[in-house]
């Protein structure tokens, strides 16, 4: 890989190159400081005042009213699959719903099902993991503890449209791969979290926003790490945090705000980048197979295949020789995949997709 190489990996994911520049200097060391981000306290100033900035960085860009509460958390989405029942299923008048609508869907509600019992309110494989249902026609019990549902399935390329309205039960998204590339509606949500390596920075850190109300839940007796309110009791500091996650997140949410300037800034330059490579794979006909059904395509991750292993192979090297990396699909899937978040450029997608307009002559 060349220092121009053209990031398309499903995670981690391309940053951006102002932070990527910053990120350089800090490890040699903090204009704040003099020492490297790596030598850093958890206990210093600085980073007490890095931790502030990320939440209050989060808030102006979502909207985040002082109702929730914001921390910042390791263990990535994993941890969370068994946190969030641990935490918010017991005692509850049904048990909570998940929504299974591709690969990391399916890994939460069955990490979720070792801790409590638990209700697929859809299952989207038999179909292929193709598709999506509407949220909002689904047939979920009233008393369920929450309905939980992945916005953005990485590995198959599908995508939720934003919630608008408050649902039945409380609403907990993994939106892990789709976190700030758009506007949401914190309001409602009762639970958002999101690990980093996709659109917020290096692995190591996942933000979890948690409505106040539901903290009110969780069982006492829960091991201390285990409990949110630990957590955000200690102001994301109870044990020794990932300091470099958060940092380098602080920078992303920096560049999103100042830089980029708003999260609809940010969904502008995304929707161009999905339609100019979406475009492309049309046009190809019958060449090129998009995983996902029309409506359900991600802006995020775009999983297709021209059909033949040999051709898809054929492509990565073809792509690799042009400076392009992290083309390869999903094990549990195959294919090819370019994922295009916030810090892929439109140049970037547009070489890529020229690149796959050029190699249909071999499908012919």
């Amino acid at each position: 890989m060349t220092p121009n190489s053209l990031n398309f990996s499903g995670g981690p994911g391309a940053l951006p190159q102002a932070v990527l520049a910053q990120t350089r200097e800090a490890i040699a060391a903090l204009p704040e400081t003099g020492l490297s981000v790596l030598g850093m306290s958890h206990r210093s100033d600085w980073f007490y005042s890095i931790l502030h900035e990320a939440e209050s960085n989060l808030r102006h860009l979502l909207g985040i009213s002082d109702d929730y509460a914001i921390t910042f958390l390791q263990g990535g989405s994993s941890l969370q699959f068994a946190m969030i029942p641990m935490n918010f299923a017991a005692g509850a008048g049904a048990p909570p719903e998940y929504v299974s609508s591709g690969y990391w869907s399916a890994r939460a509600a069955a990490e979720a099902a070792r801790v409590r019992t638990t209700r697929i309110a859809w299952d989207g494989r038999p179909g292929g993991y193709r598709k999506l249902p509407d949220l909002y026609t689904l047939d979920v019990a009233r008393p369920s503890a929450y309905l939980h549902y992945v916005s953005n399935e990485t590995v198959e390329g599908l995508q939720f449209p934003a919630c608008e309205e408050a649902f039945a039960v409380p609403l907990v998204a993994d939106m892990s791969s789709d976190f700030l590339s758009k506007p949401i509606r914190p309001g409602v949500f009762s639970m958002i979290y999101a690990h980093a390596q996709k659109n917020l920075g290096p692995a190591g850190v996942t933000v979890a926003i948690i409505d106040r109300s539901l903290l009110e839940r969780i069982p006492n007796g829960l091991p201390s790490i285990l409990d949110f309110r630990t957590h955000i009791s200690h102001g994301s500091n109870y044990n020794t945090p990932p300091v470099f996650a958060i940092y380098v997140l602080t920078l992303i949410t920096r560049w999103l705000r100042f830089d980029i300037g708003s999260l609809t800034a940010m969904q502008d330059i995304n929707e161009r980048k999905a339609r100019r490579l979406y475009g492309a794979l049309d046009a190809l006909g019958d060449c090129v197979t998009v995983h996902a059904d029309r409506r359900w395509r991600s802006q995020m991750n775009v999983a297709f295949t021209f059909g033949d292993a040999r051709l898809d192979d054929a492509f990565l090297v073809s792509a690799r020789e042009q400076g392009m990396v992290g083309l390869e699909g999903h094990r549990s899937i195959g294919g090819l995949r370019a994922s295009l978040y916030n810090a892929v450029t439109p140049q970037a997608v547009g070489t890529l997709a020229d690149a796959l307009t050029a190699f249909s002559v071999h499908c012919i």
